[in-house]
């Protein structure tokens, strides 16, 4: 940051990488997303705007605070009105003025310093370019999309376009991820996979009666259809061999998996890391999603015994299975009582605030003040 505030540039992006580096050897995400917000900053200095955009876009998770996605999105708009994409700009720093409910008078003030600006260069030379698709700024290629031919009563895929990239045969189609689907011909009981030219990689002959999508390159497959689930990439060489009941799909390495009655989790080499002994593992997040596995940070919520707790990517009890309601809060843990009345613990499990508080917002906003950095600097 240093070498960025004196104008060395080559210096301040070298530092930053190395910075992002480090990071994410710690495996933490809000230490993460900060040297990669830094690095974009760097890199929006030095002018390299496609890499700045992307980066911002990349980190920005809705499992990190909301004052830390607040400023993200802050730099993003800043990044677009470099380029003349004032239209964008403008979205970025509408975005960031609702995560922080208008609480932010720092941000605010540089928000609508930004906007004066914005409409000055406007009134000018008119808002650029229409907002970009959320695909272009990261890079990502646009899959094929699932269409059905009502006269024919197939399923095919068509481009961004519209047009037909594959023609509909099949009775069934799966989305595409990671440039793949599972699709089934109405001659047939069992799913292939294709890729997005519709080359088939696995035949329907392999005998797949059930499949998952694909999620950091594998696949869960069943031969009956109904257990037995085994996970296989590609090339259907098989990377977990069959035993499991029930699946979810991979997420940040690591997918629940259901044996014998109860929920672990294994990793991408099949290795049990969590054992197989919860009656429940899914995860309820702050903002009101939940997923299916684990955090980015390496947490899950387990239950046991209608009790709720915590455990990390090692298998680590981190919560004791104690709690009614357990809710992954990005630098906490929101905690309920038998009563309905909420507190939380911090990252190690230890109490943080006392269970007095009558919902989950006011929660929030006491870890806010408490724990979370409302202005990092980047």
């Amino acid at each position: 940051m240093a070498s960025r505030i004196l104008g060395d540039l080559d210096d301040a992006l070298g530092d930053a990488r190395l910075a992002v580096t480090y990071a994410e050897t710690t495996g933490e995400l809000r230490r993460t997303a900060l040297a990669r917000a830094r690095l974009a900053e760097a890199l929006r200095w030095r002018g390299d705007h496609a890499e700045a955009d992307r980066l911002f876009a990349e980190t920005n998770s809705p499992e990190l605070p909301d004052p830390l996605r607040a400023l993200l999105h802050e730099h993003a708009g800043r990044s677009c009105y470099d380029q003349g994409r004032l239209t964008e700009a403008c979205l970025h720093f509408e975005r960031a003025l609702d995560l922080r409910h208008g609480e932010d008078a720092a941000m605010n003030a540089r928000v609508e310093v930004a906007l004066d600006a914005v409409a000055e260069r406007a009134a000018a030379d008119g808002f650029g370019p229409a907002p970009r698709r959320p695909e272009e700024v990261l890079g990502a290629p646009r899959l094929p999309v699932a269409t059905f031919d009502e006269e024919q009563q197939l399923w095919g895929y068509a481009n961004a376009d519209g047009e037909m990239v594959i023609a509909h045969r099949y009775a069934e189609v799966q989305p595409f991820h990671e440039g793949l689907a599972w699709v089934r011909r109405p001659e047939a009981s069992r799913w292939a996979l294709i890729d997005t030219s519709g080359a088939a990689l696995i035949e329907a002959n392999n005998g797949y009666r059930a499949v998952g999508a694909f999620s950091e390159g594998l696949s869960w497959v069943s031969m009956d259809g109904k257990g037995r689930w085994m996970a296989v990439d590609r090339m259907n060489i098989v990377r977990i061999p069959p035993g499991y009941e029930e699946v979810r799909s991979f997420r940040n390495g690591l997918a629940a998996v259901r044996q014998n009655g109860g929920w672990g989790a294994v990793d991408l080499t099949g290795e049990v890391v969590v054992p197989t002994r919860y009656h429940g593992l899914g995860t309820p997040l702050a903002d009101g999603r939940k997923v299916d596995g684990f955090t980015a940070d390496g947490l899950a919520v387990v239950e046991l015994a209608g009790r709720r707790g915590v455990v990390d990517r090692a298998g680590r009890v981190v919560v004791t299975p104690a709690y009614p309601t357990v809710v992954v809060h990005p630098v906490a843990f929101m905690v309920a009582t038998e009563s309905g009345r909420w507190g939380a613990l911090d990252r190690r499990g230890d109490p943080l605030i006392d269970p007095v508080h009558p919902g989950r917002a006011a929660v929030v906003a006491e870890i806010d003040r408490l724990l979370a950095d409302a202005s990092p600097v980047l």
